[in-house]
């Protein structure tokens, strides 16, 4: 039997005591919980405002650090650096730079994880299109609506293909639609063996991704285990069965009524969730072609996302290319070669103004000036040759 690895979060006793000025303990905010999370599972952590949730988090992040108890990130203090590459994060309020348009704010973003321009690139343009965001990509994210900032917010969490993937309400703001494909992207990184924490309010979106739940209410856990077996009602049953004929309906009346002894009983047809409904009518829109000006959802997962780090490695070296990249000298080359010709045309076109047509004699200062124009102009006609190598 092969040996059990060991869980990616690991609680002991954890427990956070805030203070005041004086030192004086002000709240319990996570009191004395244990609690593991191990590989390639979804876990949702509940609890109603207060309850200790942002807190545990912060801490899982490194942000806050444990008053008491241990705790552990892949086996090491939630403060090492080298952990914190392999988590990618979305906090409740998307914060972004609102000057910075959407690529520009995922390549930044890229940037802090040593990625290579080109793979920056490439995962940038893989997860605007994934998130519906790619005709926007030039627009400044300070002008998006919640919803949109939630989806650029979401696509800079996985820009680094974290193992371990922590989502502080990561369906707040978005649309049904946006929060059926955020569900379908958690349990495609599940497939892959990505750990996912979830954080939310809306308990529908919880119950249908999420493997376990752990309740906390005043910063202790109240309830954990599988959905399974934590919703499962034992003490009834349900039968569904294809629409009945009326007199096959009161055979199994009659036949209920001489069992159950008095007891109450119900039957109704099965029903739809409305999330399930609205997803229908949406899907027929989209298949009569109705136009729409909103997010435009590719229904596409990044390809990065999609494929584990060794073959990525495998593919890379069969083909043994990789796309040029530019250096910081060149480009700095190239802006300055565009500048002196932009330079040059505006001289060029002055000279001709001057030369058009026939004027009378000039005074010595006019001569001067064109004759200061003339230096310019063959002076920035060296510095061009010079930056094109003499050419």
């Amino acid at each position: 039997m092969a040996d059990k690895k060991p869980p990616i979060i690991s609680a002991v006793g954890l427990s956070k005591v805030f203070r005041d000025f004086w030192n004086r303990p002000k709240a319990n905010a996570v009191n004395d919980i244990d609690f593991e999370i191990n590989e390639g599972e979804v876990v949702g952590l509940l609890g109603p405002n207060g309850s200790g949730k942002s807190t545990t988090v912060k801490m899982l992040l490194g942000l806050l650090y444990p008053t008491t108890g241990q705790l552990s990130v892949f086996g090491k203090s939630p403060r090492s650096v080298d952990i914190k590459k392999r988590i990618g994060y979305l906090p409740e309020e998307s914060y972004l730079y609102k000057y910075l348009t959407a690529m520009e704010t995922l390549d930044f973003f890229g940037s802090l994880f040593n990625l290579s321009k080109t793979e920056r690139r490439n995962r940038s343009e893989q997860l605007l299109d994934m998130v519906g965001l790619s005709h926007v990509r030039r627009r400044r994210v300070g002008e998006f609506s919640k919803g949109m900032a939630r989806r650029i917010g979401l696509a800079q969490a996985m820009i680094n293909d974290p193992s371990l993937l922590i989502l502080d309400e990561p369906t707040s703001g978005l649309d049904p639609l946006g929060c059926k494909e955020v569900k379908d992207l958690i349990m495609l990184l599940k497939k892959r063996g990505k750990t996912v924490l979830i954080t939310s309010h809306l308990l529908s979106d919880v119950e249908d991704i999420c493997d376990r739940v752990i309740i906390l209410y005043g910063g202790k856990i109240r309830a954990e285990g599988p959905l399974n077996d934590l919703l499962t009602v034992t003490e009834a049953s349900r039968i569904t069965t294809p629409v009945l004929q009326p007199q096959i309906t009161e055979k199994v009346l009659s036949i209920l009524r001489e069992n159950l002894a008095g007891e109450e009983f119900n039957i109704d047809h099965p029903r739809r969730t409305l999330e399930e409904f609205f997803l229908d009518v949406i899907d027929k829109a989209k298949a009569d072609s109705v136009a729409t000006s909103g997010v435009v959802n590719s229904g596409k997962i990044a390809q990065y996302l999609q494929q584990d780090d060794k073959s990525a490695a495998v593919l890379a070296g069969l083909t043994g290319e990789e796309e040029p990249v530019a250096t910081v000298a060149e480009e700095d080359k190239a802006i300055k070669v565009k500048q002196e010709q932009e330079k040059i045309e505006q001289e060029n076109i002055r000279i001709q103004e001057l030369t058009s047509e026939p004027k009378a004699p000039k005074e010595p200062e006019e001569v001067e000036k064109d004759v200061s124009v003339a230096k310019k102009l063959s002076e920035a006609n060296e510095k061009l040759k010079d930056l094109l190598g003499g050419k």
